[in-house]
C-alpha cells in the first residue's frame, strides 16, 4: 500500500491498539491538535475527578481534608505515587506539587552546596529560559555571578547538544548540574543514564528537567542513580492549564533538609502540632513547600488513570511511529518547500517533530486558519506534536497535506511573519 495515500494511514489507525483511548478526549471541532507538548487536551477522566474534588469541598467542607474518595491532605503523595512510575521512580521518591519553576528552585536550594573552588552550576545553552533564569536567581541568592559561575554547554549546530561535551565542561568548579531531559526546541533527547553516570565519577549532583519528556517517553531515575528532577503536568499529561508540577528526589537523598522549607514539608504525624521546629517528612514529600493546589491538582488524578491504562511502553511505541511517518510524509511531499528537519532522525528525538522554515511564524498561523494548531519556536521553528493518546495517523497525514497547501498556494502570505503573544 502506498504510504502516500490516506488509505495507508487509516490501515495504520486501525491496527493501533491505543486508538480507543480518542474518544476519552474532548477533541476540538473541526481541528487537527498538534500542540499537545504545549498544553494537552482535557480528558473526560479529569473533568470527572474535578468535579468530584468540587462535589466534596460542597458537600464536606473542611472534613474534605480527612474524607471523601481523594482527601486533601494525602491528595500530593497519592498522585506522586500515581506519578512514579511514568518517571521511574519508587512511590516515596515523587511528589506532586508546586510548579516547574518553584520546584526547581526548591531542588537547586536544597543540591546546590558551593565549597572551594566547587562554585559553579553547569547548564546549556538550548534549555528553557525559565530554567536558566531560576538557576541565575539561586546563583545570586548565594553571593555569586552569573555570568561567570552560570555554565552553558555550547551547541555546536544550534539544534543538538552533544554528551561528550557536556561530559567535558564536568569541571573541578562545578558544584551542581541542571539539564533537560528532552530539548524543548529539537526535541533530542539526552542520554541521562550516561550523564548521570559521568556526573557521579566527579562527585557532582545532577537534576534533569523533564518537562517535555514525562508522558512521552520512558524513564528510569531511581534505576540510573539520578539524584532530582521536576516537571510540568500541562503537556504531555494533559492535566490542565497550571496544573501541579512534579518532583523526584532519590531515597538516598531522604531526610536531607529541603532548601525551602514550608509546613506542608512536614512528617504529617506532627504537622498539626504547630511546632516552630520543623520535622520534616522522610521521603519527596518533604520538599513541598506550601498547601496542596487541591482544584489544580484534580485533573492531573484522572489524566493519570488513562497512562495507568495505557502503560508509558506503549505509548512511546505509538509515538515513534506516528512521528516515524510523519519524518516519511515530510521527506516525500515536502521536499523543495524550504523546510529543513530540525529533530534528530532516529530514537534520540523526543515526541514532536520540528520544522524549520524562513517564513515559520506566518506558516504557524497559516496553519491554524486550516484548522491545524501548531505550535511555534523563535527564531523559524515550527513544532508539530501527534500525541499519542489522541492523535490518529490520518491526523498525520492531512497535517503534512494542509502545509503542502500551505506553501504551493502561498496562503501563509496573507499574515505577518511575527510570532503572537502566545507562540
Amino acid at each position: 500500500m502506498d504510504k502516500k495515500t490516506v488509505e495507508y494511514a487509516r490501515h495504520l489507525d486501525e491496527k493501533d491498539v491505543l486508538a480507543h483511548l480518542r474518544e476519552e478526549f474532548y477533541l476540538l471541532e473541526d481541528k487537527i491538535y498538534m500542540d499537545g507538548n504545549s498544553l494537552g487536551l482535557l480528558s473526560k477522566r479529569s473533568e470527572k475527578v474535578l468535579l468530584d474534588l468540587l462535589h466534596s469541598w460542597k458537600s464536606l467542607g473542611i472534613d474534605g481534608w480527612t474524607e471523601g474518595r481523594h482527601p486533601w491532605f494525602y491528595l500530593s503523595e497519592s498522585v506522586g505515587e500515581k506519578m512514579a512510575p511514568l518517571v521511574g521512580g519508587q512511590s516515596n521518591e515523587v511528589i506532586a506539587t508546586g510548579s516547574t519553576t518553584t520546584n526547581l528552585h526548591q531542588l537547586v536550594a536544597t543540591f546546590y552546596q558551593p565549597s572551594g573552588e566547587r562554585t559553579k552550576i553547569l547548564a546549556d545553552e538550548l534549555n528553557f529560559p525559565s530554567d536558566i533564569y531560576a538557576l541565575q536567581s539561586q546563583l545570586k541568592l548565594k553571593g555569586y555571578d552569573p555570568e561567570e559561575h552560570l555554565v552553558r554547554v555550547k551547541s555546536r549546530d544550534g539544534r543538538f547538544l552533544k554528551e561528550a561535551d557536556i561530559v567535558d565542561a564536568m569541571t573541578d568548579e562545578v558544584a551542581l548540574i541542571v539539564l533537560p531531559s528532552v530539548l524543548y526546541r529539537s526535541g533530542q533527547v539526552l542520554d541521562m543514564a550516561y550523564l548521570t553516570q559521568e556526573a557521579k565519577k566527579r562527585g557532582i549532583p545532577i537534576g534533569f528537567d523533564l518537562c517535555h519528556s514525562i508522558g512521552a517517553i520512558e524513564h528510569r531515575l531511581h534505576e540510573q542513580d539520578v539524584d532530582f528532577a521536576f516537571w510540568c503536568t500541562y503537556k504531555y499529561l494533559n492535566g490542565g492549564p497550571g496544573s501541579v508540577g512534579g518532583l523526584f528526589v532519590h531515597e538516598k537523598h531522604h531526610g536531607v533538609l529541603p532548601g525551602i522549607t514550608g509546613w506542608f514539608g512536614s512528617d504529617k504525624a506532627v504537622q498539626f502540632d504547630m511546632s516552630h521546629t520543623m520535622t520534616p517528612a522522610q521521603d519527596a514529600s518533604a520538599f513541598q513547600i506550601g498547601t496542596p493546589h487541591v482544584l489544580s491538582l484534580a485533573p492531573v488524578i484522572g489524566a493519570l488513570e488513562l497512562f495507568e491504562e495505557a502503560t508509558i511502553q506503549r505509548i512511546r511505541e505509538k509515538s515513534l511511529r506516528l512521528t516515524e511517518y510523519f519524518l516519511t510524509l515530510i521527506d516525500v511531499e515536502l521536499k523543495g518547500y524550504g523546510f529543513t528537519i530540525g529533530n534528530p532522525m532516529d530514537e534520540t528525538r523526543g515526541g514532536h517533530i520540528l520544522l524549520e522554515h524562513q517564513e515559520a511564524a506566518r506558516i504557524c498561523k497559516a496553519l491554524k486558519a486550516e484548522g491545524v494548531i501548531p505550535d511555534f519556536r523563535a527564531p523559524n521553528g515550527v513544532r508539530l506534536a501527534p500525541v499519542a493518546l489522541y492523535n490518529t495517523f490520518e491526523d498525520v497525514w492531512k497535517t503534512v497535506q494542509i502545509l503542502k497547501q500551505i506553501v504551493d498556494e502561498k496562503r501563509y502570505e496573507r499574515f505577518e511573519n511575527k510570532r503572537g503573544v502566545v507562540a
